[in-house]
């Protein structure tokens, strides 16, 4: 990692420039459109910590942490964020068919209702990706 992220603003700044290379300008438009003075911080918190500091971090490829960010969500039943993260994985280079594997992984580990769920909440995701 060449960057220095060693000040807030450098975490904030490569971490909007993460948040829309990964989630897309369309959804963070929306999300930084939609903040208000009582979300401000948390906006202001995920910019520099999961973007900035978390994402940025050289041990894993996106691709990897959007493995890793998809089974943690099927396991913790979070279904919006799982959503959010089937376009990431999109953007991050996953197929559909290894989403699948995820989601049938999630299976064994995270119980049969939550990867059945995963599988309804992420084919109108990736059917949504593939007709834009």
């Amino acid at each position: 990692m060449s960057e220095d992220l060693g000040t807030d603003d450098a975490r904030r700044s490569a971490g909007m420039r993460t948040r829309r290379e990964v989630l897309g300008d369309a959804w963070v438009d929306r999300a930084v459109a939609n903040t208000t003075p009582f979300t401000e911080g948390f906006q202001d918190f995920i910019t520099r910590v999961a973007w900035g500091d978390v994402w940025q971090r050289p041990g894993l490829e996106r691709r990897e942490r959007s493995i890793a960010t998809l089974s943690i969500c099927i396991a913790l039943r979070h279904w919006d964020e799982f959503a959010l993260h089937v376009r990431a994985a999109v953007h991050n280079g996953l197929t559909d068919a290894e989403i699948g594997e995820v989601i049938q992984h999630a299976a064994v580990y995270a119980g049969v209702p939550a990867a059945n769920h995963a599988f309804k909440v992420a084919g109108p995701v990736l059917e949504e990706l593939r007709a834009g």
